[in-house]
């Protein structure tokens, strides 16, 4: 015989007690799951150049959760030419031109050294194994870039022009797709000269967190290039940006998430009777 007194208590109240125990559980197992993953390139082994452009036609490489895609061109005997994706540990800050597009304005990766990635032109992407929600990552200009845009060079104009107040400006628009469907785009300015007031003029030189968490759950990222500087074959500005501590959170798995569910589902209290 069960009856109702002072110190006990009613079923549905155990029931309650049980449902949040597997709730709690069910909580702290999905968001074990879901660690946040970063690429931050320093696993990749790099030889005595200090950059790896694709040259031994190895193609896609893989660092972390990401595969970059990577293209060169055999065909010169000069070497030429590289798209898509690099890793350099490069950080010469002052020497100009083409022959420094390793080199991030910064001096090197996020928090000063180490390796860093570099996007070239409109055809570098990054593929996932599964889907992930982008968080962010670190962006910043590649010295080659932002000396053209400050010093102007013989394919790119000096930004501002002559009197400093041409309204000049480049960016790099990284955009997330999932299972080939675009699902959103951020677009970060690496330079603006666009500002009323001369003096807010930029040219970013450090490394810049972008929020890209509006990008959604997605398995590819691209990345392309705009700028107020065109000629007849497309941007004039160096097509590029150095990129680091791209962070990520994979999605839940179906099962996880049906667990989840389940234990948040509210319960029919039973009835107590007296007998």
């Amino acid at each position: 015989m069960h009856t109702l007194t002072r110190n006990s208590r009613p079923n549905g109240f155990v029931s309650r007690i049980l449902a949040s125990s597997v709730l709690a559980a069910a909580t702290m197992l999905v968001a074990a799951t879901a660690t946040a993953n970063t690429i931050n390139f320093d696993d990749f082994t790099l030889d005595g150049s200090g950059f790896y452009n694709g040259s031994d036609l190895g193609g896609d490489f893989t660092v972390g959760n990401g595969t970059f895609n990577a293209t060169f061109n055999n065909t010169f005997s000069f070497g030429c030419c590289w798209d898509g994706w690099s890793v350099s540990n490069h950080g010469d800050t002052a020497t100009p031109g083409f022959g420094n597009q390793y080199s991030s304005i910064t001096g090197g990766g996020f928090g000063g050294a180490g390796q860093f990635g570099v996007a070239f032109t409109d055809s570098a992407n990054i593929t996932f194994a599964s889907a992930e929600n982008i968080t962010g990552t670190y962006l910043t200009n590649t010295t080659y870039s932002a000396l053209s845009m400050l010093n102007g060079d013989s394919f790119a104009k000096q930004f501002g022009g002559a009197s400093g107040t041409d309204e000049d400006w480049f960016s790099v628009t990284v955009e997330g797709r999932l299972s080939g469907a675009a699902t959103s785009s951020v677009e970060f300015f690496l330079a603006d000269y666009r500002f009323a007031n001369s003096v807010d003029d930029y040219i970013i030189d450090d490394w810049t967190w972008v929020d890209l968490s509006s990008l959604g759950l997605v398995d590819e990222l691209s990345f392309s290039f705009a700028s107020s500087d065109v000629g007849d074959f497309g941007v004039n500005t160096p097509s590029y940006v150095a990129v680091d501590f791209i962070t990520s959170i994979p999605e839940p798995s179906t099962g996880l998430l049906c667990a989840l569910g389940l234990a948040a589902m509210p319960k029919r209290p039973r009835r107590s009777q007296k007998v």
